[in-house]
């Protein structure tokens, strides 16, 4: 991962590949940032001048790189857009920080030193830009030939490796809220980046076990405690929607319980992902150019499994549980058909009218189990539905809960942590449409809203009297089109920072 260092130096004397500012949209053209001002001044301060003339207006994830002025000891000048210039005695917004800094990064690959010269009022900024840096630089070149001529750094897509090291000029080494700063979003960064890595991987190197064993070595490291459940353990215990789910595959689920306490916590928090890691839909096979991507149906539980060991590293002082109810969805011999019926581990039974609704039956499983420990809350996460996409589209994850002032908090937390959420209603009208003649409920109902059906079904599954919530990433969990801002192109690690501010929000106690 990149390096980051805090700097005092001025820009003009610091031994870089390249010098990143911002640059704001004025009304009147594009503005150089806060923070660039000694480049400005190496080109007489007329740099947004020039930087119009170039073709930059300053608009949100643009990249303009110049030649840097004569006396630099850079080479390049890049300028990144910030978007909107703020209101006067305004700073930026956060995540147009981030933003900006992730679309440098990666435009810098193949870079060895960066020096980000970027608006930082505070520590909280430095964090943000941190954050950034990380998250764009990531890349995913594991299975190319031409990435292993860039060892021992891993490539980004095209040959070179990612930048390799980034120093934030204005940041204050020595102070201790600059540093702590810095740290959390490297160990936010690198879990999310992890997430991302798992949500790439061929589905033929990540079956349930693989993930599992993924879990136990980073439980390890960190000091979690975890549990796997086999499919021996799981017909013994009677988890019977995760073992319909899996019936169909030559690789058998999982259940992976990883348990983070600190001794100072005063709550508790149970995560629950969803971890299909490939859904082809089952008996109910989904049509051709609905599959190639559908590696990314574990994206849930890497969220889950990459919070648990960020809130671990950071030493959050809250109890955090992680639930990743793996499977691989295959049609077989074997596997569940369309009118069966499972019975549950709540003890409820379910009639399958569509297998490809699997993610509702292994979350259904692990929602009991983490309900029979009683934390204070539970958040689901789970690439769950179609209908989710089509209501929000593939940047924004839609939020469901049995809480109204619950889910007001998950919302302002995903808010808070720069992730694009959107509160959605639990209408109880939808609840009739999955009654059953046969069993107690059906895993498919009304078609139009089938996002809050699929999330009427999961809240039949929690304890009764505990606060929850369900995030459906369909959407923004795997990015099909072209990388933006610090977002890369395929797994994107959608969720992991909301659940991180979250445990941090419950630690502090200041969680609704």
């Amino acid at each position: 991962m990149t390096a980051l260092t805090l700097s005092t130096a001025a820009a003009p004397g610091l031994r870089a590949d390249a010098i990143v500012i911002g640059v704001a949209k004025g009304a009147n053209g594009p503005s150089v940032a806060p923070g660039a001002e000694a480049v400005d001044k190496a080109y007489d301060g007329r740099l947004a001048g020039v930087l119009e003339t170039l073709g930059a207006s300053g608009a949100e994830g643009e990249v303009t790189k110049l030649p840097a002025p004569s006396g630099f000891k850079a080479p390049v000048v890049v300028a990144v857009g910030l978007g909107a210039e703020p209101e006067k005695d305004a700073g930026f917004d956060a995540e147009a920080l981030r933003r900006a800094a992730g679309a440098a990064a990666r435009a810098l690959a193949g870079a060895k030193k960066a020096a980000f010269a970027l608006p930082l009022t505070d520590a909280a900024d430095a964090g943000v830009v941190a954050e950034g840096v990380l998250l764009g630089a990531y890349s995913f070149d594991a299975y190319k030939e031409s990435a292993k001529e860039t060892k021992p750094a891993k490539g980004n897509g095209n040959g070179k490796a990612p930048l390799a090291e980034a120093a934030l000029l204005g940041g204050k080494p020595r102070d201790k809220a600059y540093k702590a700063a810095i740290e959390r979003a490297a160990a936010v960064a690198e879990e999310l980046n992890r997430a991302r890595d798992l949500v790439n991987t061929p589905p033929n190197d990540l079956n349930p076990e693989a993930f599992a064993a993924v879990a136990q070595a980073a439980a390890k490291e960190h000091g979690i405690k975890v549990q796997v459940l086999d499919e021996k353990a799981l017909t013994k215990g009677g988890y019977g929607g995760i073992l319909g789910v899996g019936a169909g595959s030559a690789s058998g689920p999982r259940l992976v319980k990883l348990s983070y306490t600190s001794p100072k916590a005063k709550k508790s928090l149970a995560f629950v992902g969803k971890g299909i890691t490939y859904d082809s839909g089952g008996i109910s096979l989904k049509p051709a150019g609905h599959n190639e991507t559908m590696k990314c149906d574990m994206a849930g539980a890497a969220a889950v499994f990459a919070a648990v060991v960020a809130a671990a590293r950071l030493g959050l002082e809250v109890n955090v549980t992680g639930w990743l109810a793996l499977a691989e969805n295959m049609p077989s011999g074997s596997a569940t058909r369309p009118g069966d019926v499972l019975r549950m581990y709540s003890g409820k039974t379910v009639e399958v009218l569509n297998t490809d609704a699997e993610g509702r039956l292994v979350l259904a499983d692990a929602l009991w189990a983490a309900s029979l420990e009683k934390p204070d809350a539970i958040i689901d996460v789970a690439t769950l539905t179609g209908a989710m996409m089509l209501a929000l589209g593939s940047r924004t994850y839609g939020i469901m809960a049995n809480d109204d002032a619950f889910r007001s908090a998950v919302h302002e937390a995903a808010e808070e942590s720069g992730e694009q959420a959107w509160p959605m209603p639990l209408p109880e009208h939808l609840r009739k449409g999955m009654d059953s003649p046969t069993a107690d409920i059906a895993n498919m109902g009304e078609r139009m809203g089938g996002g809050l059906v699929a999330g009427l079904f999961l809240r039949e599954f929690v304890g009764e009297g505990i606060t929850w919530a369900h995030l459906d990433i369909a959407g923004p969990a795997f990015n099909e089109g072209g990388p933006f801002g610090y977002t890369p192109k395929g797994g994107t690690g959608t969720a992991v920072r909301t659940l991180v501010r979250v445990a941090e929000r419950v630690a502090l106690g200041d969680l609704g």
